[in-house]
């Protein structure tokens, strides 16, 4: 099912006419009343016409912009009018308005597994709007709860192929790469409501965090993580010093050393810089661990 336009009469002229018919009606049956010996036949036009303008009102519906009127004969589509202000088509036509317009909304808060297993809540902001008004009407049921139902399923799935951190370098987190994440919802969410003619234009988490089951412990377990990140800066740091000042001793023939001075001064370096720096390295024979 795909939308086709049809064209629809403006509204005001066919109006005017109407009252026209209207008054022509009301003057035929006024100046031919029975007994005033006037024409049966211009009594029963006027009827027949009068019957005809109240039977043409239905035919009159309003548009809306942004919006579009899905019209239908006895079950059958028969095409879509997107025109503004007032209308007029066959008063046998049935009307069901569309809002073309952009709408959002926000999911409730999801509890689901990330990629390891651990429990989180997740909630998303979803951008959409209507671009084909026959297959929100007849490909689905209710398009706005099926945008509503789907777009929940889509940040279920996409919540399970991401973990919640980023533990490798290259991988994707849900937690820090907003960007990857929101292109993925966004094709979910797309491909999951392209039959209901909804054209998802965004979709972004709105609410991330750890379930509060474990959100005191993933708390602990990143608070470590950078502590332990920061002491192995600190150590990579304290060894390229090290490395670079026994270059420099050696390329300007300061000193020369044996190995066994050579690990002293290693060592020693070491010491000072990891301890101006909070890290005190382990010495134990000339070797540092």
């Amino acid at each position: 099912m795909k939308e086709q336009s049809i064209r629809s009469f403006p509204g005001i002229p066919a109006l005017l006419l109407l009252l026209l018919l209207s008054a022509l009606a009301v003057y035929l049956f006024a100046t031919n009343l029975p007994g005033t010996g006037g024409s049966v036949a211009a009594v029963v036009s006027s009827l027949v016409i009068a019957v005809v303008v109240v039977f043409a009102l239905a035919g009159f519906y309003m548009v809306e912009p942004n919006q579009a009127a899905v019209l239908s004969l006895f079950g059958k589509y028969v095409g879509t009018v997107k025109d503004q202000g007032l209308r007029w088509n066959n008063p046998f036509f049935s009307a069901k308005k569309i809002s073309l317009r952009v709408r959002n909304f926000e999911s409730g808060k999801l509890k689901v597994n990330e990629l390891e297993g651990s429990p989180i809540e997740i909630a998303a902001v979803i951008v959409w709007q209507v671009v084909d008004s026959a297959e929100a009407v007849y490909n689905v049921d209710d398009y706005e709860s099926f945008v509503h139902v789907q777009s929940e399923a889509a940040v279920r799935a996409m919540a399970t192929s991401y973990p919640y951190d980023q533990h490798e370098d290259g991988a994707i987190a849900l937690r820090s790469h907003a960007t990857e994440v929101s292109k993925h919802l966004t094709d979910e969410i797309q491909e999951r409501l392209a039959q209901a003619g909804v054209h998802v234009m965004e979709a972004r988490i709105s609410h991330l965090a750890y379930a509060p089951e474990i959100a005191q412990a993933m708390l602990q377990r990143q608070q470590a993580g950078a502590i332990i990140a920061a002491r192995t800066r600190i150590v990579e740091g304290a060894v390229s010093m090290v490395e670079m000042a026994l270059e420099q001793l050696s390329a300007r023939k300061v000193v020369e050393l044996d190995p066994e001075r050579r690990a002293q001064m290693v060592s020693n370096l070491l010491v000072v810089l990891c301890s101006e720096r909070g890290t005190q390295p382990v010495v134990n024979s000339g070797s540092v661990y």
